[in-house]
């Protein structure tokens, strides 16, 4: 008789659920994130592209040095530190690069989320929901559409999507 309680409760429950990566990939601002992102990214690309051509050709002038045995160690080992200085710059763009573009995307998807979660939380209210759940982020092995609500295109009506 216990166990009847808590399912009898549950029964009452409100529940909805909806897909935010359905409703994320559906707004405007998402579309202008992507292309800002990958404008920066073909820059950061480009430098990097710049760069590594510098070190190549750092390393070309080092080898010929390097193959000349009237070369000067002294030169030839100058030579190899740029060499190595100019790689350790490259893997340092690379690695600032990746973090400015992780940072970037961050920045721009923030904003976005949060509408997304303001939405859910009025339509929550507004529908006096006890539990949503986002279908993207909670696996849900089965949802009954007689007494589970999708409210995907609720929120996305809020969002004016």
């Amino acid at each position: 008789m216990a166990l009847l309680l808590p399912l009898a409760g549950l029964a009452q429950a409100r529940i909805a659920v909806y897909n935010s990566n359905d409703i994320f990939n559906s707004m405007p601002e998402k579309q202008r994130a992507e292309k800002r992102l990958q404008q920066s990214s073909q820059r950061l690309e480009a430098e990097y592209t710049r760069m590594q051509a510098d070190l190549d050709s750092l390393f070309a002038d080092y080898q010929q040095l390097a193959a000349d045995p009237d070369t000067p160690a002294t030169i030839r080992d100058r030579r190899l530190r740029q060499v190595q200085d100019g790689d350790m710059r490259l893997k340092q763009f690379r690695d600032n690069a990746a973090a400015e573009i992780a940072e970037q995307r961050r920045l721009l998807t923030e904003p976005i989320v949060s509408a997304i979660d303001a939405a859910v939380k009025e339509i929550g209210d507004l529908g006096n929901y006890d539990l949503i759940l986002d279908l993207a982020k909670t696996p849900v092995a089965f949802a009954n559409p007689a007494t589970v609500t999708d409210i995907t295109k609720d929120i996305k009506s809020r969002l004016g999507l």
